[in-house]
């Protein structure tokens, strides 16, 4: 592959024609040679068997590196271990390790499950007491809605790392700048792990809106307006959203930002023209 690393988040889909959709988007971006591959969770560990189900063949049925979030919510200590070792028994040494959202929802109040891991650091030391996992973890650069300010957001994230954490990715952003500036508060704290910024894929932008609304994500006029008036028209709303993307991608690059995480809806078609406007394309067989 040539061009920026690149890695991609697929979520356990819920019908079998979003079945479908998530194999074929495997299938096609397969070929970019991603770092590796992450499977989300629902809210509240919702859609936990279905998140082990495609890491289970993901490892068996192709050449991606899986990982595989895992979660503190609505579970017990015991039951992530056991999750945890039946990775490590099938080959599977990549996590995404998050708090997660609470049970009732985003915005209800957070409680840790009685007997599991509290918080996302409990939860990364107790899956590096299981083996040598490869573990991601989030960050926001616009500040989780519950740290209160970025001081408290950057002591999180070094909890994280200093658990044994290998990277973090970022929740999704508009304006690099933000990203930017969170990157070297992060460095200048003393963290040296790679911070991934997470570039998102929704071309939806009614969900795009309420996603932004809900983490706390800045919405960009200039960026709302490109989608003005497209609410029937699916083609050039995909096609203004790889072009965001890809900007977005490039303004970052020419920071030195040379790792991209995209959140890719399960839709191979926005990611490959995002990745194909960064350069990263398969490398060509010899003839």
């Amino acid at each position: 592959m040539t061009g920026p690393q690149v890695s991609f988040e697929f979520f356990p889909p819920k019908t079998p024609e979003l079945e479908a959709r998530l194999w074929d988007s495997v299938v096609r971006l397969a070929p970019l040679a991603p770092h590796f591959v992450s499977v989300t969770y629902g809210a509240g560990g919702s859609t936990r068997e279905r998140t082990h189900s495609i890491v289970r063949r993901l490892r068996r049925e192709t050449e991606l590196e899986p990982a595989a979030h895992i979660t503190c919510v609505a579970a017990t200590r015991d039951q992530i271990d056991e999750v945890l070792r039946g990775y490590l028994e099938i080959g599977v040494r990549r996590i995404v390790a998050l708090r997660g959202d609470p049970t009732a929802g985003i915005g209800a109040a957070y409680t840790p499950h009685p007997g599991g891991y509290a918080y996302a650091n409990d939860l990364i030391a107790g899956a590096r007491r299981i083996g040598d996992f490869d573990i991601s973890v989030g960050c926001y650069p616009e500040i989780h809605p519950e740290a209160g300010s970025l001081a408290a957001e950057i002591d999180n994230l070094k909890r994280k790392f200093d658990a044994g954490a290998s990277r973090a990715i970022s929740q999704f952003f508009f304006w690099p700048d933000v990203f930017l500036r969170f990157r070297d508060a992060v460095a200048a704290a003393g963290v040296t792990a790679p911070i991934v910024p997470g570039i998102m894929l929704q071309s939806n932008f009614k969900g795009l809106k309420r996603m932004a609304d809900l983490s706390g994500t800045t919405m960009p006029n200039h960026i709302a307006s490109l989608y003005d008036g497209l609410d029937d028209d699916p083609e050039t709303r995909d096609l203004v959203t790889a072009h965001v993307a890809a900007d977005l991608c490039r303004r970052l690059q020419s920071e030195g930002v040379d790792q991209f995480h995209f959140y890719t809806m399960n839709r191979a078609a926005l990611s490959l023209a995002a990745c194909r406007l960064l350069g990263v394309v398969p490398e060509r067989k010899p003839t």
